[in-house]
Order: structure tokens, then C-alpha cells, then sequence
């Protein structure tokens, strides 16, 4: 519904139907209910600045920078009415369901030349657990996904030194030669880059070809924070901001969706993620390819960055909550869906979070080895029937989405589940992987 004129939010809820007697769910308190008077009381506790940016939101308005500033330090009070915005503005967006997608991370190498400090996941190739997997087994894993009723597997791995330069269109064909119908979702702008540095390719005519080899969509991953600064210190030899928007642009231009991230919790402030969002914002209304923003909070614990001193241990729950609200806010009619990653949040922080701007739960992922290196402790395997329960857990609507966020199946109710559950994945052990060998790929 859109809103026109200055209105109070008592007004708001009258225009969308509202009652004083509804009830809007609050991630503060876990399980907790509070009023709808819960804004009119906390609305005019916020600085005049603070509760005027808030209802420019409300009535559609594009923040600026200063603006956004203000609601990235928001706490107490603010940050509640902050969250309740949010929560609102994703309502608004779309309603009551929180999707998910069935999909497998395969990572087919850790040996990085890299050297990012927030990574614990990439080694040398001399390392005694350094591991390369064959096409053949990236398509033993997908095919188990499909089996299994995935239809996605995302593709993303170190880089090598020796990488063929035809590497990632190679595994793509072997992929969709096994597969037609999954989607791949794969290549960082990292790895979209070193693919173009190794084939002697221009960039539009190499993502032209891995488009025509049937790459479905890219992981907006390797953006960390978009400010050469900060990337300075977490990793010199990563790709300038200018290149990963020159890759993401591209691909969007030649129909490549992609998604977008932002790592916060480490050395960054909210200044930077403010330039960051509204960054994203921007790019999102020339190009309209983004399907989803994931905030991906800092795992610090097996990071050199944060062992040496140069880090937050992470962020804590108001900051999770602050972010993904800030989020759903600058992001309001640019990009629709804001995911939170539960490998990293786990459960619970999770669905507080869904409770603050965020729609979207992620994936099932089956596997993941990234998160887990850098210290993370919640697993890597939820399945589609635990998500329909943690969702339903605060009133939301289960809905299982394809990559591109396609509703395949509502389940509005717990009887509209499949009949029977599938047998329990038997996952590959991260230490039953083949040891990586010199020329590998």
C-alpha cells in the first residue's frame, strides 16, 4: 500500500487496517508479543532526527547518508523502533512468508593464494590437509543434492596458483552435462576475475561463455565491505571495489543475476556500512539484478585478523539486529529480499533477525567448510522440514524458493508438508577429501 502525506504512525495503522488490538511480534525478547501502541510509545522517544528519518521511510523516501548514519547507532529505544519499521517495511513487502531453497554447497578446493586475514579456510598447497576435489565428485555431490530434492548447488572454492584458465567453464559443463535442471550458483567476483586474468579473456565475452555453459546466477561474495581502505586490511590482494562492481554490473547487464553480501563485525564502522548499502542501493536501480542482500556477520575465532589483534570478536545480538534492520530500511523498494545466514547467526539469532527486515532463511547448504574454518559452531545442514518448524515458530509462512526467489511451494499449514521426510544425508567427511596435488586443476 503506498502512503502519501506526513502520518503519524497511529495514522499508518489506520490506513493499512490496523488495530491497537494486533499484534506485532518483537525480536528483543524471545516469544514476546507487544502492541501495536509499542511504536506510538517508542517512536516519540527517538531524537526528532532519528524518528524523522523513520517516517520519511515509512512514506517511501530515500534516506541519505546522514540519515542512515544516525539509524546505524541506534540503540535503546531507536533501535526498537528501528527493528519495528523494519519489520513493518517487510511486511509491507511480502507479508508473511519466509522462504528458504534446497541447495549443497560444494567447495571444490581450499588452497588459496589469497591470504585474506578473516579467512580460516584457505591453505597452501603444501598444507597436510589441503584438498582438491575432481569433477567427478563436485558431480557426485550435486547429483546427491538433486536426489534429494535440491535445485541448487552452489560453487565456490580457493584459488590455486596453477588453475587452469578454463577451469570454472569445464566444471559448469560437467555439471550441467550430468544435470540440465540445476541451477548452478557459482563464481565469486574473485573467481569470475581470475578466470578472466588466466584466459586472456575481456570480461563481457568470458561471462558471456560461462552464461552460455549455463551459470544460473553469481554469489555477490568477496565484497566484504566496498571501501579499498578497509579492504586494504582485511586483504591486500583482493579485487578492488571498482573491479567488483565493474564484474557484478556486467553480469547484470548480460542477464546474470546476482546476489549481494557485506561482512561486518571486524574493523569496519557504521559509516562504512552505511557507503556500503547505499552503494548497493545505487547499483541496484541502474541494473535491478541483485535477488537478495545477505548481511554475513564476522566468525572470528581461527582468524588471523582477529589473533593478531586487529578485530572485534564479531558483533553481538543488538548489532545483528541493528544491521539487518538497517538493511531492510536503505534497501526498501531496491532489493526485496534481505536473508540472514544461520551458519554464522545460528537458530535462534536467526529467527530474531527474521523478526527485524529479514524474509529469507538461506539454504539448507548440506555442506559447509568456510564458516566452519573461521570458528562457527552451528552446523552445516538444516533441513527443509526444520525450517518449516522455526518458522512457524514466529508466525511466519514456510515457503520453499528457487534461486531466483520463484515460489515453488507454500506450506500454510504443517498438514501441506510432504507425507514422509527423505533418509538423512550422509554428508562427506572434510577429512575423507583427496589431498590436494600440485597442477590439480
Amino acid at each position: 500500500m503506498a502512503l502519501t502525506g506526513k502520518r503519524s504512525w497511529c495514522e499508518l495503522a489506520a490506513a493499512t487496517g490496523r488495530t491497537k488490538r494486533d499484534e506485532i511480534v518483537t525480536p528483543l525478547v524471545k516469544n514476546e508479543t507487544v502492541p501495536l501502541e509499542t511504536l506510538e510509545r517508542t517512536l516519540p522517544q527517538c531524537s526528532p532526527a532519528v524518528r524523522g528519518s523513520l517516517e520519511s521511510v515509512l512514506h517511501g523516501e530515500d534516506l541519505s547518508f546522514e540519515q542512515a548514519l544516525q539509524l546505524a547507532t541506534a540503540e535503546g529505544a531507536a533501535l526498537q523502533a528501528l527493528i519495528a519499521v523494519a519489520d513493518y517495511l517487510r511486511r509491507e513487502t511480502v507479508g508473511e512468508t519466509v522462504t528458504y531453497v534446497v541447495n549443497r554447497n560444494i567447495n571444490f578446493t581450499n588452497v588459496c593464494f589469497v591470504g585474506c586475514s578473516f579467512c580460516g579456510f584457505g591453505r597452501g598447497p603444501q598444507a597436510a590437509d589441503a584438498y582438491s576435489l575432481t569433477f567427478d565428485e563436485v558431480v557426485r555431490r550435486a547429483r546427491e543434492a538433486w536426489d534429494y530434492g535440491a535445485t541448487e548447488v552452489c560453487i565456490q572454492g580457493g584459488l590455486p596458483r596453477d588453475l587452469d584458465g578454463f577451469f570454472y567453464r569445464d566444471l559448469l559443463r560437467a555439471i550441467k552435462r550430468a544435470l540440465p535442471s540445476m541451477h548452478v550458483h557459482a563464481f565469486s567476483p574473485m573467481e569470475i576475475d581470475y578466470g578472466v586474468l588466466k584466459t586472456g579473456l575481456p570480461l563481457r565475452d568470458y561471462l558471456q561463455m560461462m552464461k552460455d555453459e549455463g551459470l544460473g546466477s553469481i554469489p555477490g561474495t568477496a565484497a566484504e565491505i566496498l571501501d579499498d581502505r578497509i579492504r586494504g586490511q582485511l586483504s591486500p590482494n583482493k579485487l578492488p571495489v571498482a573491479r567488483w562492481v565493474e564484474i557484478i554490473t556486467t553480469a547484470h547487464e548480460l542477464g546474470i543475476p546476482t546476489t549481494s553480501t557485506m561482512m561486518y563485525g571486524h574493523v569496519e564502522e557504521p559509516a562504512d556500512c552505511v557507503r556500503h548499502l547505499l552503494l548497493l542501493r545505487s547499483l541496484q536501480k541502474r541494473t535491478a539484478g541483485f535477488t537478495e542482500f545477505v548481511p554475513l556477520g564476522f566468525i572470528h575465532q581461527n582468524t588471523r585478523l582477529y589473533k593478531h589483534g586487529g578485530a572485534r570478536p564479531g558483533a553481538m545480538r543488538d548489532e545483528h539486529l541493528r544491521v539487518h534492520a538497517l538493511s531492510r530500511v536503505l534497501l526498501h523498494g531496491a532489493i526485496r529480499n534481505i536473508q540472514v545466514s544461520w551458519v554464522k547467526l545460528g537458530i535462534e539469532a536467526s529467527l530474531a533477525c527474521l523478526q527485524a527486515g529479514a524474509n529469507d532463511f538461506g539454504g539448507t547448504l548440506m555442506e559447509e567448510n568456510i564458516s566452519k574454518a573461521a570458528g562457527a559452531t552451528f552446523g552445516e545442514y538444516v533441513s527443509p522440514q526444520e525450517f518449516r518448524a522455526h518458522i512457524r515458530t514466529i508466525g511466519g509462512v514456510p515457503a520453499e524458493r528457487s534461486t531466483t526467489y520463484k515460489i515453488r511451494w507454500t506450506f500454510e499449514r504443517p498438514e501441506d508438508d510432504p507425507p514422509s521426510a527423505p533418509p538423512p544425508l550422509r554428508l562427506a567427511r572434510a577429512e575423507t577429501h583427496p589431498v590436494y596435488t600440485e597442477g590439480a586443476y
